[in-house]
């Protein structure tokens, strides 16, 4: 083979010469292709169709996903050879094959493990063990009383999802010996990056360091944040005026430093598919563009201050079509507003959809953010945060963070992901893929633009609505078993036991905050009140100077929030609920472990009745356990009847709630009219299922027989688990 310095050395020459050369140096004869015709499509799809047999060709090789674009069954390249990038390279145009022209070479995507600890010293701490394991990103998650601005005194549940801060000493104390001029830092800072920011830089001044040197975002999301809770946390002009004050303190004194978060979780929490999470999160991102061009940033540095954050979700190569499709999207909105090149390269970090996590079989989240970051890397994000697989559950532990953590150095070290540019380009399904959802992703960004925007559009409840249509059509094909979810409505592992949630005693977390703060406050100096009067007056130009000022004196962040306060009625729209999609199934099996646990393991009891021999009922007796099972009853397995009196006499003996009578479609006719009489007069309460869907002729026949209702590939899992429960008195 030739070696690979021969061919850097060479270079200059085009790919057939190298080829040529390496075939005379390892003397490879010239193979010719002339005798094998190339298939026709017909000729294809004919041969598909024999495999196949009698199923329909069009209903089994043809996927149509949730963003309403149908997989096909293959792609090749005389049906995308007009799509194909030719003659543009990553880096350039508008960075559909990436953002940067050597891609992860040199400059790999950042490892952001968001750090959650709810005491500032031991997120310190956590920061710390992470950057020296790998992570290359100092990410701070907060908690929910922080990201409303909220004292911890004052706070509902200290440290829910992540640290509190409420003072400049929480601050110093997560950032004490952070390498902040090598590594960035990403604080998610909620509806205005303001309070937030004057904490970071007033403890960066009051340990003497630039704040020059600061890379990454402390950013602020106001929409979304407003989404999240049904009503904005101050009027939205005001939290635009906010917003620009944050963003022309960074130009000037952090130019490194991004201080708007554009995140999109909560539209793909809420169960939004690929297109409406990219269009809306991006109509978020051109109100911030215009609300901070109307206080007098000029494009480049409006477009220079937003952080775009995505989910990954469930289709994998779904996941690498949006993830290309959105920077030449975004590349044309800047360009719309006047950008220049630079302008309008989009910066991207990404995590795991946490709608796709389970509760359940919790390993199996592994996997899925195995692949969820596969095809987010793939896609060219920039960033990317893997929480733990429990993440559903708790805050990670030692291991389960050092599994997320290391899912990306191997992807990173082992498995040569930084060096392929564009891995994805110019192949016919990805580029396909592309084209269509980002012609979709347009069109719906523009059906916002027509109703005045994101808010607007918001305020009309129309994101809700098509959100919440797409929530339904994903939990009907759970109910029936079309999506599947690996040990939730399939495969549940009857053994498992739920982790240890390991609740943390949110009244203990407070009271130690408090003592914490009070400390801190008892120490503080005079100057507090006149340095929040000021930040109360201060002119445009000077909030975010004064907020600094305030925080170096003392003041936390309620206080810091209370002074920016202007008065005025909050803004309020439809919030979206977040969801996941396992979490009605996952509620079933909790009831019936509540139940069991109150009534002596007492359950829904299910009798087979398995007739003939063990090839003739084991394929429809595995379906309806697997079935049953997902709701976590119990079922009694048996090797199978000769005769119906014997499958009764069972029956009666099991005292079973439920009965399947399982065999196959051809023997159903003579043995169902006898059987299912029998099963009743010996259980008269038990409700009795056919395993399998009856054909329309027979169908009366055997409900008149006895038969209730029938456990097939059509059935609905969810409604006959739930009825199960109801008749067994679990719920009402």
């Amino acid at each position: 083979m030739v070696e690979e310095k021969k061919v850097q050395d060479e270079g200059n020459l085009d790919l057939q010469a190298i080829l040529k050369k390496a075939n005379e140096e390892t003397n490879f004869p010239e193979v010719s292709l002339d005798e094998f015709e190339p298939p026709t499509d017909e000729e294809w799809k004919e041969a598909c169709q024999a495999l196949l047999k009698a199923a329909p060709f069009d209903k089994i090789m043809y996927t149509k996903t949730y963003e309403d674009i149908t997989f096909e069954p293959m792609y090749t390249k005389k049906h995308t050879d007009e799509i194909l990038p030719k003659g543009v390279l990553p880096g350039e145009g508008d960075f559909l094959r990436g953002a940067r022209e050597n891609g992860y070479v040199g400059q790999p995507w950042g490892v952001a493990q968001a750090c959650d600890e709810t005491m500032p010293k031991e997120n310190n701490a956590l920061l710390k063990f992470e950057n020296d394991h790998g992570s290359t990103v100092y990410n701070v998650k907060v908690d929910n009383a922080t990201l409303q601005n909220i004292d911890a005194a004052d706070a509902e549940k200290v440290g829910d999802i992540g640290c509190s801060i409420t003072t400049l000493d929480d601050m110093h104390q997560v950032l004490e010996g952070l390498k902040l001029d090598e590594f960035p830092l990403y604080v998610y800072a909620g509806a205005s990056a303001v309070p937030m920011l004057s904490l970071v830089a007033a403890t960066l001044e009051a340990d003497g360091k630039n704040a020059k040197n600061l890379k990454g975002f402390v950013g602020a999301n106001p929409i979304a944040e407003m989404v999240v809770n049904g009503k904005s946390l101050a009027p939205m002009p005001q939290l635009y005026d906010e917003m620009a004050e944050a963003a022309k303190w960074a130009i000037a004194n952090a130019p490194g430093l991004k201080t708007v978060m554009a995140r999109s979780d909560v539209f793909s929490r809420g169960g939004a598919n690929d297109v409406q999470e990219i269009a809306y999160t991006l109509a978020m991102g051109v109100a911030y563009i215009r609300a901070m061009m109307e206080r007098g940033l000029t494009i480049k540095e409006a477009a220079g201050q937003i952080f775009f954050g995505f989910s990954m979700g469930a289709n994998f190569f779904m996941q690498i079509a949006k993830m290309r499709a959105v920077r030449p999207i975004w590349a044309n909105i800047i360009k719309a507003f006047g950008g220049d090149t630079e302008d309008q390269r989009i910066h991207v970090h990404g995590r795991p959809a946490l709608f796709f996590k389970t509760e359940f079989d919790p390993y199996v989240n592994m996997l899925r953010d195995t692949t969820q970051i596969f095809s987010g890397v793939v896609g060219g994000l920039d960033s990317y945060e893997n929480p733990s697989f429990d993440e559903s559950i708790r805050k990670g532990d030692v291991f389960s963070r050092r599994i997320a953590r290391n899912i990306q150095i191997m992807l990173q070290e082992e498995f040569g992901m930084l060096q392929p540019i564009d891995p994805a380009g110019g192949s016919w399904a990805v580029e396909t893929l592309t084209k269509q959802i980002k012609e979709k992703i347009w069109a719906e960004f523009q059906a916002i633009e027509t109703k005045g925007g994101i808010v607007a559009a918001l305020k009309e409840g129309y994101p809700q609505a098509q959100i919440a249509e797409v929530l339904a059509k994903r939990f009907k094909a759970l109910d029936l078993r079309k999506d599947r979810i690996v040990g939730s409505n399939m495969y549940p592992n009857m053994t498992e036991k739920l982790l240890d949630p390991r609740t943390e005693d949110f009244a203990e977390n407070k009271a130690k905050r408090v003592a914490e703060i009070n400390a801190y406050l008892a120490s503080v100096l005079d100057g507090k009140d006149a340095a929040l009067s000021a930040l109360k007056a201060a002119a445009a130009g000077e909030v975010e100077a004064k907020a600094i000022a305030a925080a170096k004196a003392g003041a936390t962040i309620a206080e810091i929030r209370d002074a920016l306060n202007k008065g005025g009625e909050l803004e309020a729209v439809e919030a979206i609920a977040a969801h996941r999609w396992s979490e009605r199934f996952e509620a079933l099996r909790k009831v019936t472990e509540a139940y069991k646990a109150a009534h002596n393991g007492d359950n829904v009891k299910v009798f087979l009745a398995n007739m003939g021999p063990i090839p003739q009922h084991k394929a429809r007796a595995d379906f309806s356990t697997s079935f049953l099972q997902v709701g976590e009853f119990d079922v009694e397995l048996n090797n199978g009847f000769q005769t119906t009196d014997e499958a009764a006499a069972a029956a009666k003996e099991s005292g079973a709630d439920v009965c399947v009578i399982c065999s196959t479609d051809k023997t159903y006719p003579e043995i169902v009219p006898e059987l299912a009489p029998k099963l009743k007069a010996a259980l008269p309460n038990a409700t009795i299922y056919l395993a399998g869907a009856a054909p329309k002729d027979l169908e009366k026949v055997y409900m008149d027989a006895g038969v209730d209702d029938f456990i097939s590939v059509k059935a609905n899992c969810y409604q006959i688990l739930e009825f199960l429960q109801k008749k067994k008195g679990m719920i009402d």
